[in-house]
């Protein structure tokens, strides 16, 4: 495929090196070309146009014969970025949502119609969390008769005495100034940030941390795809405890606007690498867990699935330059390019498609270097989970 990539930042630039590999015609899209070529490196082919994610006929002059517009920009942009994607005639595929208008359904769905009518196809939620997380709660959800509960649990962390944006500083400051949705008893809500406090164990090295509610897609998009009665998402680890240090000190809000000081620019690769030179930057995990709660045959189980993805350590050590979560998120964006479904039309997540081929990228995410296990315990009936 023709693939046009926006936003060549630590994400996008190496999934753009990930498709090139896979052998599609590859060409990215950023405002700062000169940064955007820092994180491809100087010796990439691979050609970077400009191209603001703010205006509309600068994406379609940007992604002229793209048959795949990819939008690694931040989610605030999706609505514009798929107008450009219906002008042009050609798939999209993203990695969050934004959540504004709103909070209990992804924007990317009113334009469901609209991308059945030109017979394109737009895969939203495409990362790891979301994502991953979708596909390994559809499973488990296969895998039962019925479903009540499904816990998303995340792990952040990043050993460095300074703020470093492992991920978009765009995304993170979103992410932290949102209220997080709730769905319990079968209805939506807005719950408190960083509220409900809870032990959860992550396999080792991480182990028993804090986890708080935390904004994220995967509560908004389960529910409209499976019956299930109770979904939440919380997340752990320094990164997310410094968040809720500032927010409780009070410097944490929207009317701030995001502060550089505490959300500075994701570094470039080059730059990651100077700071483990330094000692600033020591090293950074990452894990996800999905626990789902329901019954097969009136017998009630826990089903719990683990992730963990390299450390920054492991990555530096095989010669990738990357961080956990944005190495991660490349990889199962790509994975979801390799099996994209192009006979299909609309807006799907990934929980939507079609079984064979959420079969096939969970057994390509289990080939790389990501760890994914599933343990099923039988529960007696009213049993407290013991996560």
């Amino acid at each position: 495929m023709r693939i046009f990539v926006l936003g060549a930042g630590v994400t996008g630039s190496f999934l753009a090196r990930l498709l090139a590999r896979q052998g599609h015609t590859v060409w990215c899209g950023d405002r700062d070309i000169e940064r955007a070529r820092r994180f491809l490196g100087k010796k990439s082919e691979i050609e970077i146009r400009d191209a603001n994610a703010r205006n509309l006929w600068s994406i379609v002059r940007a992604a002229q014969s793209a048959h795949l517009i990819v939008n690694a920009s931040p989610a605030i942009f999706n609505r514009i970025v798929m107008r450009a994607a219906l002008r042009l005639r050609s798939h999209y595929l993203d990695l969050n949502s934004h959540l504004a208008a709103n909070p209990f359904k992804p924007e990317q769905f009113q334009f469901h119609e609209r991308f059945v009518a030109k017979n394109r196809l737009a895969l939203i939620c495409t990362g790891v969390a979301p994502g991953l997380t979708n596909l390994l709660a559809a499973r488990a959800a296969e895998l039962l008769d019925s479903v009540e509960s499904i816990h998303i649990r995340l792990f952040e962390s990043t050993e460095s005495k300074d703020p470093i944006s492992t991920w978009s500083a765009e995304v993170a400051y979103d992410a932290a100034i949102s209220r997080p949705v709730i769905y319990r008893n079968g209805r939506f809500a807005l719950a408190r940030r960083f509220d409900e406090r809870e032990l959860f164990r992550f396999p080792p090295p991480i182990g028993e941390t804090p986890v708080y509610l935390a904004a994220q897609d995967e509560v908004c998009m389960l529910p409209y795809v499976m019956k299930v009665c109770d979904i939440d998402a919380k997340i752990g680890g320094n990164d997310f405890e410094r968040l809720r240090r500032w927010y409780r000190q009070g410097r944490l809000n929207r009317s701030q606007g995001i502060i550089r000081k505490r959300f500075p620019h994701t570094p470039t690769p080059r730059h990651v690498a100077k700071l483990i030179r330094e000692g600033t930057l020591e090293n950074a995990r990452f894990a996800a867990a999905v626990v789902v709660r329901g019954k097969k045959r009136d017998e009630p189980l826990l089903l719990r699935w683990d992730a963990s993805f390299p450390s920054l350590y492991r990555l530096r050590q095989h010669g990738s330059i990357s961080t956990p979560i944005a190495y991660a998120s490349a990889q199962l964006a790509a994975l979801f390019i390799r099996n994209f479904p192009r006979h299909l039309a609309g807006v799907i997540g990934p929980s939507t498609l079609p079984l064979a081929i959420r079969r096939a990228i969970l057994a390509e995410a289990r080939s790389h270097d990501f760890r994914i296990k599933l343990k099923i315990t039988r529960l007696k009936i009213d049993e407290e989970d013991d996560f």
